[in-house]
């Protein structure tokens, strides 16, 4: 092993960037020559005052531009120059990325994804697809123009809860719930703006936010979700234009916000006047779900919401309910992020939904989901983890000495993906809660759960001792 110490008081940019690019820059200057093992991920985080899992994304980073290779027990070590590439003098910003892989590698378990499991709905969904293209031949090889009525219906259908409807007018439909909240910061933020998320959240929205000039401040949250006593003191110390939030079935925590604590939220925001994201995309699984934020406060929230935990992901169907007089504004933003809406997808969700097609595919992945979580407590019966017999993922507290990023590698080097708490931090945070989220309504048959759940009950039993090198 080297004695190599990487110096990090220069440079801009995340912690895990700058040391990556420092390991990049030795391995060309030859100060890590090949054949080099760097230090283990504990000592080098110890030595240079930073988290296990900064030192972990950083290997991470070097060892998929293939500069060094990382073994189970051995740790990570230098390649020769023939593998190494030369340092990129304008890398790109891979920050925005989070902990995930941009592809996946292949021959590996997926369960780090919460995409509606495979219930047969290819039939249906070839069937309709097979029909528009016979009865709209010309609208679908054109560009989208106009939002059809059917498009709006079908929103504010998918879209209501409890006994709360949109309104048609209110009703923007967009290329995935994703692309939906992140026409609605565009529209009504500014580039500056602060944007509340929970301190573990859909942190896809908070880096997207930052690509685009916003600012992602983190909230306390508890076992329900948001604190309102933190979210107003925030709200009165920073000013934030907006806050997002998951009330029904947050991820990853699997918290609901109880009523009283949603009306608390509301006035919160109406006293300091800041707009509320209310994703509900897992919320569509729920059957008797609560009050939304948005019948307790329309004049300030967008309510989002979609069909690739439901039904299927492949189809990028979303929709927003935006308060009145806002939705004109979301749709030119979202046109001018996107491009618009592909004719093709956008009718062939409504008619999914209008035809009642949508609501028989949901049932039976609710009764799909329902089996994998009942055999997932089964195979992971006697370990710390909260679950829902309507989620389609578990949040797992590891036992000692395990720290999420050393599972992750230890997974992955088994063949299995799962997310580490990092993929769900907003932004830098000191709190480590030691937790890993484990999704299984990815992989297409029950048999690839059982082996993902088994090898991840098998790391967890046999320790981290030969795993705390890996890189």
């Amino acid at each position: 092993m080297t004695n190599w110490m990487p110096k990090l008081t220069e440079g801009a940019g995340p912690l895990y960037l700058r040391l990556a690019g420092q390991i990049e820059s030795d391995i060309a200057s030859g100060a890590l020559p090949v054949g080099a093992k760097l230090p283990p991920q504990r000592n080098l985080a110890y030595d240079i005052g930073v988290t296990i899992g900064t030192v972990g994304r950083a290997y991470a980073l070097v060892r998929e531009k293939g500069l060094v290779s990382g073994e189970v027990g051995r740790g990570t070590f230098v390649l020769g120059s023939e593998s190494a590439a030369a340092p990129d003098p304008h890398p790109a910003p891979d920050f925005f990325g989070g902990t995930r892989a941009f592809v996946s590698p292949p021959g590996q378990l997926r369960l780090d994804t919460t995409a509606a499991p495979d219930v047969g709905q290819t039939a249906a969904i070839e069937a309709l697809t097979s029909r528009i293209a016979r009865e709209q031949s010309r609208q679908s090889l054109d560009y989208v123009r106009t939002a059809a009525p059917s498009w709006l219906e079908a929103g504010r259908a998918w879209l209501a809860a409890d006994d709360w409807r949109p309104q048609a007018d209110d009703i923007v439909p967009a290329l995935g719930a994703h692309a939906a909240i992140l026409s609605v910061i565009a529209a009504v933020t500014a580039p500056g703006d602060r944007i509340v998320f929970e301190q573990l959240t859909y942190s896809s929205v908070a880096r997207s936010a930052a690509l685009i000039g916003r600012r992602p401040v983190a909230v306390d949250m508890d076992g329900e979700g948001m604190c309102p006593e933190d979210f107003e003191h925030l709200c009165a110390q920073q000013h934030p234009k907006m806050a997002f939030l998951m009330p029904d079935m947050q991820n990853p925590t699997l918290g609901v916000l109880s009523e009283a604590r949603r009306r608390q939220i509301v006035e919160i925001a109406r006293r300091y006047n800041v707009w509320l994201i209310e994703d509900a995309v897992y919320g569509s699984l729920i059957a008797d779900r609560a009050i939304p934020l948005a019948a307790l406060a329309p004049e300030r929230t967008f309510h989002v919401g979609g069909l690739s935990k439901s039904v299927a992901a492949g189809i990028r169907a979303g929709w927003v309910a935006c308060p009145p007089y806002y939705a004109a504004r979301v749709q030119t933003a979202y046109r001018m992020l996107t491009g618009g809406k592909p004719f093709l997808l956008a009718e062939l969700a409504a008619r999914l939904v209008l035809s009642g097609e949508a609501d028989a595919i949901r049932a039976r992945v609710r009764r799909e989901i329902a089996d994998r979580e009942a055999m997932a407590r089964e195979l992971l019966a006697g370990l710390d983890f909260v679950s829902g017999s309507q989620a389609p993922f578990l949040w797992m507290k590891l036992p000692e000495p395990w720290l999420s990023g050393i599972f992750r590698n230890a997974a992955a080097s088994e063949g299995v993906l799962i997310d580490e708490e990092d993929e769900f931090k907003p932004s830098r945070t000191d709190k480590i809660f030691h937790r890993i989220r484990i999704a299984f309504s990815g992989p297409p048959v029950r048999d690839d759960v059982r082996l993902g759940l088994g090898t991840v009950r098998r790391l967890l039993e046999g320790g981290a001792a030969g795993h705390d090198n890996f890189g």
